[in-house]
C-alpha cells in the first residue's frame, strides 16, 4: 500500500492498517489455512466452533478470530487477560446476551493471552460455551496442555500456529510499500524473527525516520539500533547465532560454546530460549553417552527461572560449558528419526499375541499373554531369543550405541545380550 508512506500517516497503525480482510489474505500458517487444511475447513463449514489459537507472538491469532467473526457474521467480544477479570467476563455474557435477543446472531468470544487467568477465571466461560451463547476463541503463546484447564479445553480445538518464515516476512514487507533495497529488507526481516507485528512496528519507525529516497542496510541499523541489536548484533542473523552455538558445543569446544552464548546473551537474546536449545543439544548431541548433560540443562534452566538475570545465565553458562566438554554421541537422536520414518511409511502391525495385556479371561482364552517370558524369572533377568516386533517385520537395528561415554558400556552390553540370542537358536529382532 504505497499510499501509507506518503505525506499523510494513516490513523491506524500499520499493523491494523493491513490486517487481512479474508483468509486469502493472511501470511504464513499454509499448514491450517491452506487448501483442505483444518482452519479453512472450519471456515467453510458454515459453523464456528471453540478453539484455542496456540503460537509465538505476531503469528495471526487475534487477525484468525477476527476473521472468523466476519466470515460468520458473528458479533466479535475481545478481551485481554492481562487487563481482565471475573467482572469484564461477565460484562461480555451480558453483552452477548443482549446481542442475541436484540438480534438473534451469536457472537465470538475473543481472549488474548488466556493462559493469564487463573483457573476459576477460566471455568467462568464454560457455562456459556455450554449453552452455546458464543463461541469461544482462546489465544496463547504458551502450550495449552499446562495453561488451560482441561474442562475448557476438552471443549475446544488447539490449532498450532507457527513462526512466519523469512519469506513470508518478505511478503508482508512488499505489502507495506516500504522503498528499502535488498539489504535493508534483510536487516528487517532477520529483526523481526518471525514476528510480523515486530516487522510492522519496525517499518513504522523507519516510515517516520526515513530519508529521502531508497533505504538501505546501513539506515536500518542506526534507526533500530538500540532493538535490532537485540536479535542482530554485529549484522548476523540471529539464527546464524544460535547455529554457531550449537555447532561449537557439538564440536566440543567451550570456549568458542561460551563466547557465543555470551554473544547472544549481551544482544539481548532471551535466556530461557537459550536454555530450551541447550536442552536440545543435551538430547540430540550428548545423548546417552552422558545422561547427566539433560539434567544439567534442565536444572541450569530452572535456575535461570528462580534468579533471572544477571545471576541465572551463570547456570546457562555452566551448562554450555558441561555440555561442550561431555562426551558426545547422535545415536538416540539418530535411532528416534529411524524409527520415526519407519513407522510413517509401514503398515499397521498387530501386537504379537504373547506380548499383549490380558486384563479379563476372554482375553485369556484368546491367547493374549500366552507364552509370555516374564524376563526377570530368567537367568540374568533376560530372556534370551525373545522376539518384541510384531511378527514378519523385518530385522532393524536403529540404536547404534557410539563408543563414547556411558554408550561405550551400552554397547557392550548389548552385545553381550545379542550373544545370548544367538545362543538361544532365536534370532532376535534389535
Amino acid at each position: 500500500m504505497a499510499d501509507l508512506f506518503g505525506t499523510a500517516a494513516p490513523a491506524a497503525p500499520l499493523a491494523e492498517a493491513l490486517r487481512p480482510q479474508t483468509i486469502d489474505e493472511v501470511i504464513g500458517q499454509r499448514h491450517l489455512l491452506g487448501p483442505g487444511k483444518p482452519l479453512r475447513l472450519a471456515f467453510e463449514s458454515g459453523k464456528p466452533h471453540s478453539m484455542i489459537l496456540w503460537g509465538p507472538p505476531g503469528t495471526g491469532k487475534t487477525t484468525i478470530a477476527r476473521l472468523m467473526a466476519t466470515a460468520f457474521e458473528c458479533e466479535f467480544i475481545a478481551l485481554s487477560a492481562v487487563f481482565s477479570g471475573v467482572k469484564e467476563i461477565r460484562e461480555a455474557v451480558q453483552q452477548a446476551e443482549a446481542v442475541l435477543a436484540r438480534s438473534g446472531r451469536r457472537t465470538i468470544l475473543f481472549v488474548d493471552e488466556v493462559h493469564r487467568f487463573n483457573k476459576a477465571q477460566q471455568d467462568a466461560f464454560l457455562p456459556y460455551v455450554e449453552r452455546g451463547l458464543f463461541t469461544f476463541i482462546g489465544a496463547t503463546t504458551e502450550n495449552p496442555s499446562f495453561e488451560v484447564n482441561s474442562a475448557l479445553l476438552s471443549r475446544a480445538t488447539v490449532y498450532v500456529l507457527e513462526s512466519l518464515s523469512a519469506p513470508d516476512l518478505g511478503t508482508l514487507l512488499t505489502r507495506t510499500g516500504l522503498d528499502a533495497d535488498e539489504g535493508a529488507r534483510e536487516r528487517l526481516v532477520g529483526f523481526a524473527d518471525g514476528d510480523a507485528r515486530r516487522l510492522l512496528n519496525a517499518v513504522e519507525i523507519l516510515q517516520n525516520a526515513r530519508p529521502a529516497g531508497t533505504i538501505d542496510a546501513a539506515f536500518v541499523e542506526s534507526a533500530l539500533a538500540s532493538n535490532l541489536r537485540r536479535f542482530d548484533k554485529g549484522g548476523e542473523q540471529f539464527y546464524d547465532q544460535i547455529s554457531a552455538l550449537h555447532k561449537a558445543v557439538r564440536g566440543s569446544h567451550p570456549d568458542a560454546s561460551l563466547y557465543w552464548l555470551v554473544r547472544m546473551l549481551d544482544g539481548g537474546a532471551d535466556p530461557l530460549y537459550l536454555g530450551r536449545r541447550i536442552v536440545r543439544m543435551a538430547t540430540e548431541d550428548i545423548g546417552l553417552a552422558d545422561p547427566r548433560a539433560l539434567r544439567l540443562a534442565l536444572d541450569a534452566c530452572e535456575t535461570y527461572e528462580r534468579l533471572g538475570s544477571p545471576e541465572g545465565e551463570l547456570a546457562l553458562a555452566e551448562a554450555v560449558l558441561y555440555l561442550a566438554c561431555a562426551a558426545k554421541s547422535n545415536a538416540a537422536y539418530s535411532a528416534y528419526n529411524a524409527a520415526r520414518a519407519f513407522v510413517a511409511a509401514d503398515g499397521t502391525r498387530p501386537v504379537p499375541l504373547h506380548i499383549r495385556n490380558a486384563p479379563t479371561r476372554l482375553m485369556k482364552n484368546l491367547g493374549y499373554g500366552k507364552e509370555y517370558r516374564y524376563a526377570h524369572d530368567e537367568d540374568g533377568a533376560y530372556a534370551a531369543g525373545e522376539n518384541y516386533f510384531p511378527e514378519g517385520m523385518p530385522a532393524v537395528e536403529w540404536y547404534r550405541p557410539s563408543d563414547r561415554g556411558l554408550e561405550a558400556r551400552i554397547r557392550e552390553k548389548l552385545e553381550q545380550l545379542r550373544a545370548l540370542d544367538a545362543e538361544a537358536g532365536g534370532k532376535r529382532k534389535k
